[in-house]
């Protein structure tokens, strides 16, 4: 699927990550000044967010992980109640109770924010199994990182979807690190994509620093789910400019390769 791209749209998702990387870097912000606790930002990533949930539609249902604000924000989530959940304040929207890390937002389809690594997939299946059963037309849109892949609970996901013919778009976004840990030390090639086909699901790996690229890639996968009632696996390859949480000084990351990704920015990108 090579879906057109009108202007309106291309602004509408520069507009979206623009949003996105504002409300981080407050947030990164207010952590440093002492006024907030301490979170994990996606910042060099907004354009797997913004690409993938203005793939989908209102009815769809999304499961997420520690990086989630992100999603939340693409899916129409009001920042001023985000941040007044961050700092613990009954107007967000689990009444200040989640934190950044936990924040579901029923009447947008985020189901979860899970910072337990993997913990979406395990909960994935289910919620799709229950839109089946209601002969729904929605789908269950799932997102993780390369950490999450390295856990038992990808293999098992993706193993029941693929024989229960299970309408999930699983959304990996590839951002090379784990924590503290870069993915190559953790698994033995470049694309976790290789692992989805092992188990019979219909793959794309696209660049993930390109929010068009993205969106009619999962705009492809939806339809692939729609129409066969299978699962799709849509891997997008990005990098998180950040670390791992605030505070953190990336002592670990080399600086070489952090330089390089700043080039790739998906904002300027869209821009340009």
């Amino acid at each position: 699927m090579n879906e057109t791209i009108n202007r309106k749209a291309s602004l509408a998702m520069l507009e979206s990550m623009l949003l996105i990387r504002t409300y981080e870097e407050k947030a990164a912000a207010m952590q440093a000044a002492g006024q907030a606790a301490g979170t994990c930002t996606s910042i060099g990533q907004e354009a797997s967010a913004v690409g993938v949930v203005s793939a989908l539609s209102m009815d769809d249902l999304i499961l997420t992980n520690h990086r989630s604000a992100g999603h939340l924000l693409a899916r129409g989530a009001d920042p001023a109640r985000l941040y007044a959940e961050v700092l613990g304040k009954a107007s967000g929207y689990c009444k200040g109770k989640s934190g950044s890390l936990h924040i579901s937002v029923r009447e947008l389809g985020v189901v979860l924010t899970s910072t337990i690594v993997g913990a979406e997939l395990s909960l994935a299946a289910g919620v799709a199994l229950a839109l089946s059963m209601q002969e729904s037309s929605a789908i269950t849109a799932c997102f993780f990182g390369d950490g999450a892949a390295c856990e038992g609970s990808f293999h098992e996901s993706l193993n029941l979807a693929a024989v229960w013919r299970l309408p999930i778009l699983y959304v990996c976004e590839n951002n090379q690190w784990q924590a503290f840990v870069h993915r190559r030390e953790t698994m033995p090639m470049d694309r976790i994509a290789n692992w989805a086909i092992e188990h019979g699901i219909e793959t794309a790996t696209v660049d993930g620093n390109d929010v068009e690229a993205v969106y009619r890639a999962a705009k492809a996968g939806i339809a692939h789910i729609r129409a066969t009632g299978q699962p799709y696996f849509l891997e997008t390859y990005t990098y998180r400019v950040r670390g791992h949480y605030e505070p953190d000084d990336q002592s670990y990351v080399d600086k070489n390769e952090l330089a390089a990704w700043r080039t790739r920015d998906p904002i300027d990108q869209l821009q340009a």
